[in-house]
């Protein structure tokens, strides 16, 4: 079964795990069968999450575009830019083809390809990366530690590395 994407919705619908099928009377020696298990709830999965860039990326036309929505990446949207001859001269290319595939939307743009993103302020750039981390690292980049000297609770960023790395 091959899965896609959706680009509706920002939610997906994920089927529950198959159980398996209890044993009848006939197969357990003539006692009752267990009652089935109450089936779990399909959960839903955020796909697409919404954001809105700090300068905004300015078109032709002189428009500038700040609202847009990124999906999550999948395995092959980090592994076809590896193929990419631009990557493979200057590994930093490598955020702005993976951006390319993972932005959906960006303000009234028909398209947002690498291009759009290549040509995108620093502030942006950088600020879309951290975007990605967060939102392909189950929504946070930062973890809960304790002081070892005061005990106090206080949170570090883990953010920082390449994108496409892990």
């Amino acid at each position: 079964m091959r899965r896609t994407a959706a680009r509706a919705g920002a939610f997906v619908d994920v089927p529950a795990p198959q159980t398996e099928k209890a044993a009848g009377p006939e197969q357990t020696g003539g006692a009752p069968a267990p009652a089935p298990a109450a089936a779990p709830v399909a959960q839903r999965i955020r796909t697409e999450f919404p954001f809105e860039l700090p300068r905004g990326y300015v078109d032709d036309s002189g428009t500038v575009h700040r609202d847009g929505v990124m999906r999550l990446a999948t395995a092959r949207d980090e592994l076809i830019p590896l193929r990419d001859v631009r990557v493979q001269e200057n590994p930093a290319y490598l955020s702005v083809v993976l951006l390319g595939r993972v932005i959906t939307r960006l303000g009234t743009l028909a398209m947002v390809h690498d291009g759009v993103v290549e040509n995108m302020f620093a502030s942006d750039l950088a600020f879309l990366q951290d975007f990605y981390r967060q939102v392909n690292a189950e929504g946070h980049t930062r973890a809960a530690v304790q002081c070892p000297h005061c005990s106090e609770p206080f949170e570090v960023e883990l953010g920082g590395s390449r994108l496409g790395e892990s």
